[in-house]
């Protein structure tokens, strides 16, 4: 009898335990669907969400162009010696053989080939004169990143580089972020890594000896643009609070366009040399050799659509919510009745969909209602003249969050986290009559 009664007594206080711990959900939201049908006590109608596309591959979409355009090996031939061997000089560039060709396709081309492929430059035959490369890739689309930004070189990764991205379709250009062997010697600026970010200096540009190392580190091929280390500074190491990152792109705009690109240039200023002197008499040693480049993310829809298609060379959203564009940025036609918004990704998790709806809704103009014009994030219609908001929410429809717009500083419960959820009153009452049944059975003892 006394097993079994502290057996029941572990389980009423595992329950107890569980029922106080609930701070925040145990999954946020993927904005995977744009609407669904729901019933009301007005009927069946339907219930809008912020959504977006999934994650991918962006590689697959883009155009790539090289700054200056003969800068290609292979046109003449070339033959080029290992860098750590200067007496190994038995690779040839042959533009005119398959086997022997190397153009930039191919740094998007399937990984775990043998032998790898890669794009490669021409060698360093204009030494002193700089070996500068522009490889540029467009997606005439606006893309959101999710994930690091990583290159991959053959050669020796270059001692000097510059990362950059537009958001004007090339327009006009900034910095991502400077890589050097010798940050103060190449660009005057200290060297620093994504550790020495803050959530208040997420937007620094900075510039990195990591990546920059010769020959001797031969093995470390790869320079990364780290996404997610910045992501953690607000979804914590493994990125398990997302909704306190979604919380923050909501609500600033800085940061959000951070992540946004429509285009990204790569800028090789000097190749790995593997020395402190450049050796002039065997200069086939030094060129760029790029086997593989990843660009992961999706396109950016506004939280307006769930699909993005790639027709005629082009992307574009399949938009929902009455809205239109390449980014769904604007409303139907006739479906103009109030100013277009973007979606929004709060409250976690449906987030908020900032429909369009139409022009004309009635000889009574309609403020709100139960259908297209439904009062967001908790909010009830009044006489269909006014949405009564929450006090952390205002706007027509409570569409708009109080949040604090300064990175960093939205840290209340609109800032995506969960507040704190009291046990259900039926939970409780379970609760209370397991407690009593065991205070019995304890007294019989």
């Amino acid at each position: 009898m006394r097993f079994h009664f502290a057996l029941a007594l572990q389980a009423l206080w595992t329950a107890v335990c569980q029922a106080a711990m609930q701070h925040y959900p145990a999954a946020w939201g993927h904005y995977d669907v744009c609407k669904s049908q729901v019933y009301t006590d007005e009927g069946l109608t339907w219930d809008y969400m912020a959504c977006q596309p999934e994650a991918t591959d962006m590689t697959k979409f883009l155009k790539v162009t090289l700054d200056p355009p003969n800068i290609t090996c292979g046109d003449p031939p070339e033959t080029y010696c290992a860098l750590e061997n200067p007496y190994m000089c038995n690779n040839e560039c042959d533009a005119s053989t398959d086997e022997l060709a190397h153009p930039p396709h191919l740094m998007f081309d399937i990984e775990g080939r043998n032998p790898t492929t890669f794009w490669q430059s021409t060698s360093w035959k204009k030494y002193p004169k700089a070996l500068l490369v522009n490889l540029t890739l467009s997606w005439n689309k606006t893309i959101e990143l999710t994930d690091d930004i990583v290159l991959t070189f053959e050669s020796g990764r270059p001692e000097q580089m510059v990362l950059e991205k537009s958001l004007d379709y090339g327009r006009t250009w900034q910095p991502y972020q400077f890589y050097a062997t010798d940050c103060l010697d190449a660009f005057t600026m200290e060297p620093k890594t994504v550790q020495d970010l803050t959530q208040h200096t997420l937007l620094d540009i900075i510039c990195t000896e990591d990546y920059s190392r010769g020959y001797v580190w031969k093995n470390d091929k790869t320079v990364r643009f780290e996404i997610k280390d910045r992501f953690a500074l607000f979804a914590g190491p493994r990125l398990h609070n997302m909704a306190s990152l979604y919380g923050q792109l909501d609500t600033t705009k800085n940061l959000r366009d951070f992540f946004t690109i429509t285009d990204l240039r790569i800028r090789l200023l000097r190749p790995a040399t593997g020395a402190t002197m450049v050796d002039e008499t065997n200069l086939s040693r030094y060129f760029y050799a790029i086997s593989d480049i990843k660009v992961q993310g999706r396109c950016k829809c506004n939280l307006h659509a769930i699909s993005c298609v790639y027709d005629k060379d082009k992307l574009g959203c399949e938009c929902e919510h009455n809205t239109t564009g390449p980014d769904c940025g604007r409303c139907k036609r006739n479906y103009q009745g109030r100013a277009w918004s973007a979606g929004s990704y709060l409250p976690i998790p449906k987030g908020t969909a900032n429909i369009c709806i139409p022009n004309n809704i009635g000889p009574v103009t309609r403020v709100c209602d139960n259908e297209l014009l439904r009062c967001q994030n908790g909010g009830v219609c009044v006489n269909n003249v006014r949405c009564n908001c929450p006090a952390t929410y205002s706007g027509l429809l409570c569409e708009k969050s109080r949040c604090s717009s300064e990175l960093g500083g939205c840290r209340g419960p609109d800032s995506g986290q969960a507040p704190l959820t009291p046990p259900s009153a039926f939970r409780l009452l379970l609760l209370l009559l397991l407690g009593s049944v065991l205070l019995g059975e304890a007294a019989m003892l």
